[in-house]
């Protein structure tokens, strides 16, 4: 169904992101982080080492650093030796702090990037944790477009020359957004969350046939396009079949899996003069009173208890 592959972030990235100053290591800015989720090494200071995620971003706030300046010179030396050895991806100093020259030196020395922000430790970690979680989600590109409906990530699958694409424009026409057309990667946040966005060479562009390539925000304004959406339905279009479709009061509930998470699925069959772009609102809105807890179904059959003929 698609290609999966996994994700790195290098220091020279965050260098950039967040604007950090290089005090050591500007040599080593190509170095990659892997995993995502700040440390702070409180514990690795005062020597125990049992659970040291030595792969991670090492966040050095004022609690960590006015420890270190407590220490004579050589207990400090240790101490940071005893982590440095680790070689950890980079060391992050937060909220402006000084006196760093005998960190800048020790970094300097192991080939590891000193970075310094001015920003708190707290706000500088919530900031760094969310952008690593995403960069380095489990991801994989499928084949489809992704639209935002009603505020609603819907995923268009289907065989080539379906009418994927021509579906996403009707809709973006109707006021909804585009994701990505032809190539949407999907990236796992969670157990339960899928966030679909663009290849950035995709970026804005939907491909129809016989007319070519759209830019959407130049015909139809930035509303016409959103960088990233989650998950909610995931809607497979396919060519007419007779006497396959019933009108079943509920509908059985199907699943597509995506990297371990279940996505529902719905299966839109084509025909001239079918409302697919309409039949799509109704599936996205249709999602959203099922989340709130309403069930048509229920209420169509509470209705006939009622009704006394």
């Amino acid at each position: 169904m698609g290609v999966e592959k996994m994700s790195v972030v290098t220091i020279e990235r965050l260098v950039k992101k967040f604007k950090l100053k290089v005090l050591a290591g500007e040599n080593e800015l190509q170095r990659t982080v892997t995993k995502p989720k700040a440390h702070r090494p409180g514990l690795e200071f005062v020597g125990y080492f049992d659970f040291f995620p030595m792969e991670r971003v090492q966040i050095l706030g004022r609690t960590e650093i006015t420890y270190l300046h407590t220490l004579s010179k050589s207990e400090r030396k240790y101490r940071i030796g005893n982590i440095v050895k680790y070689h950890p991806p980079c060391f992050i100093v937060t909220a402006g702090q000084e006196g760093l020259e005998y960190l800048t030196r020790y970094c300097a020395e192991e080939g590891i990037p000193l970075l310094h922000t001015q920003e708190r430790t707290s706000e500088f970690i919530a900031k760094l944790d969310a952008f690593m979680i995403k960069e380095l989600a489990q991801e994989m590109c499928i084949h489809g477009v992704c639209v935002n409906v009603s505020g609603m990530g819907i995923l268009l699958r289907g065989n080539s020359g379906v009418g994927k694409s021509e579906t996403a424009h009707t809709l973006i026409r109707r006021g909804h957004r585009l994701i990505a057309d032809d190539i949407v990667m999907l990236k796992k946040l969670s157990p339960q969350t899928l966030l679909g966005t663009h290849n950035e060479s995709n970026k804005e562009f939907l491909a129809l046939r016989s007319i070519g390539l759209l830019n959407v925000v130049r015909l139809y304004g930035r509303r016409a396009f959103q960088e990233e959406t989650r998950i909610a339905l995931d809607i497979e279009l396919t060519n007419w079949r007779e006497n396959s479709l019933y009108n079943e009061l509920e509908v059985e509930p199907k699943f597509t899996e995506y990297m371990g998470v279940r996505i529902p699925h719905i299966e839109i069959q084509l025909q001239p003069g079918r409302d697919v772009a309409g039949l799509i609102e109704a599936a996205a809105n249709n999602w959203y009173l099922r989340q709130q807890g309403y069930s048509p179904m229920e209420e169509f059959m509470s209705r006939l208890e009622l009704d006394p003929n």
